[in-house]
């Protein structure tokens, strides 16, 4: 009876001492790691088919125009919400009630309520981070 419980044991301390073994090389796993490391904040993260602004204050905006320019779609790292076109002097204004975007150009800029939220954002550029 001994016998079982024997290679029982064995089997899980082999097991044991395999998956310890393990540990130290995850840090050079990296790459199966679905979240991403810390070098993963460095590269950006493009939302397909989007233009990517960079504003001031290094802030990011992303907008994907849907339907040659029927809509805009605004992705932000906390959530992304759909403007529709509205009268512009001079450019492209898409807004919903509450957020605006207005874009000429490679410019846009976005404002939630009265409050400019992203501002001398550029597309294909860096603005100062003033």
């Amino acid at each position: 009876m001994t016998q079982p419980r024997t290679s029982t044991a064995l089997a899980l301390a082999l097991a044991a001492s395999f998956l310890l073994g393990a540990c130290g090389s995850l840090p050079s796993l990296p790459s199966i790691w679905p979240f991403g490391d810390d070098k993963s904040a460095d590269r950006p993260r493009i939302p397909p088919g989007a233009t990517e602004y960079a504003c001031d204050n290094g802030r990011r905006l992303y907008v994907r125009f849907v339907d040659n320019g029927k809509s805009a779609w605004v992705i932000l790292p906390e959530r992304e919400f759909r403007l529709m076109p509205v009268i512009s002097a001079s450019g492209a204004r898409y807004g919903n009630g509450v957020a605006t975007l207005d874009t000429k150009g490679d410019e846009a800029t976005l404002s939630d309520g009265p409050t400019v939220t992203h501002a001398n954002c550029k597309s294909g550029a860096k603005p100062a981070a003033g």
